[in-house]
């Protein structure tokens, strides 16, 4: 039987670094271009940088909760063997897929907060031309959320799948050898 207390402490998780790379996405770095009047160069400024706090927070509690369901399930390779059947085969379909939608979640997260925390030092002394003030992408961090609430589902699922095909292994009992009590 799946634990309740986990299967809720991982969604809580989940939840958290889906709504922190959410608020990521809505706070990404903006840049201006400014004037220096007295040297007569422009420049960029960039707002707060607090979409990359927010991106590093939803990769660490995504990576917490994705320990604490491997810790669970023993990473599906240690332990007692699992019962044959279809518990078993989803078990190994969605851990595979909770490892590719963890990879990608946390790739886009970790490259959005380090791209987020870019800023360039750029200027133009005497140009027409402004500088260039590189910001993240649009995206990043929604396509870091989207795979964090993929993740979440899959591992909770992955979790219960795991938990059913553990429960069920009967090991073959009794002797080893072939009893002939019977036959005298």
């Amino acid at each position: 039987m799946a634990s309740k207390l986990l299967l809720i402490t991982v969604f809580i998780f989940d939840l958290i670094a889906f709504g922190l790379a959410v608020a990521a996405e809505q706070r990404r770095s903006t840049a201006v271009i400014k004037q220096d009047s007295e040297v007569n160069y422009n420049y960029c400024v960039y707002d707060s940088d607090i979409a990359t706090g927010y991106g590093v927070g939803a990769f660490l509690f995504l990576m917490v909760s994705q320990v604490i369901i491997m810790v669970a399930s023993q990473c599906f390779c240690c332990g007692k063997p699992l019962n044959p059947g279809g518990s078993r085969a989803w078990a190994v379909i969605l851990f595979i897929t909770c490892w590719v939608f963890f990879f990608i979640a946390e790739v886009c997260l970790l490259a959005g907060s380090v791209r987020n925390a870019y800023h360039t030092k750029y200027r133009t002394v005497f140009s027409d031309n402004p500088p260039d003030c590189q910001t993240l992408r649009k995206g990043v961090f929604g396509a870091g959320a989207a795979f964090t609430l993929f993740t979440a589902i899959v591992s909770e699922f992955y979790y219960v799948s795991y938990s059913k095909a553990r429960d069920g292994f009967k090991p073959y009992g009794g002797e080893t050898g072939v009893g002939m009590g019977t036959y005298k």
